[in-house]
């Protein structure tokens, strides 16, 4: 009897402890789990940044907008509304010849890309990009050639500079870190199966997809 009794506890103890770190890891916020992939030499992030400090839950979430230098988050729906609360949209130019880190929303260990590295996820001879839909979402998705490795970059349009409209839906804008002249600076778009670099208002809306530092 007593044999039976001291296997039963230490049976009890080790489900406790597996229970345990079970509860811990499903109570972690879900960019915990974001380690990053490794693609043409540059570790992104698997999902956009939502909330300044935060990823999104899942990489077809599209997270928030941000203008350029700024580390205030906004809405991709409707109604107009940052990560503040606040709904009045700010049509000025964000200054700087970077992204200043104080600025940046990336959550710790992650930065805002600049122009080369998105050249190198844009790079057709390393890098295969092509429109597909996840979980009835529309993105690209990137592979790189010599890895296999893969991240997919949601659509979700933008928000116009001087007003904070959302544009073109189907489409997807994202930031780099580096300035175009003293109004612009670089972002990466991709739509109707096309992936390129241009530039915009630093005042516009655009998502944000990081790497790591």
């Amino acid at each position: 009897m007593k044999k039976i009794k001291y296997i039963t506890f230490w049976t009890l103890l080790i489900l406790s402890i597996f229970s345990s770190f079970g509860k811990n890891e499903n109570s972690k916020p879900a960019y915990y789990h974001n380690e990053g992939v490794m693609i043409n030499g540059v570790k992104w992030a698997t999902c956009n940044i939502d909330r300044p400090g935060t990823f999104a839950a899942k990489p077809e979430d599209a997270g928030m907008f941000y203008q350029w230098n700024r580390k205030i988050g906004w809405s991709t729906t409707e109604p107009t509304v940052n990560s503040n609360g606040s709904s009045v949209w700010s049509s000025s130019i964000p200054a700087g010849d970077t992204w200043e880190k104080a600025n940046d929303p990336s959550p710790a260990g992650w930065r805002v890309p600049t122009l080369d590295e998105i050249k190198t996820l844009l790079n057709t001879d390393k890098v295969h990009n092509e429109p597909v839909i996840r979980n009835g979402v529309g993105g690209i998705k990137f592979t790189c050639k010599a890895s296999g490795n893969s991240i997919f970059l949601p659509v979700a349009g933008y928000r116009g500079f001087s007003s904070g409209t959302i544009s073109n839906v189907k489409t997807g804008c994202y930031w780099t870190s580096t300035p175009y002249g003293s109004y612009d600076a670089y972002s990466f778009y991709f739509g109707d199966g096309n992936a390129s670099r241009l530039n915009g208002y630093r005042s516009g809306g655009r998502l944000l997809r990081c790497v790591a530092e």
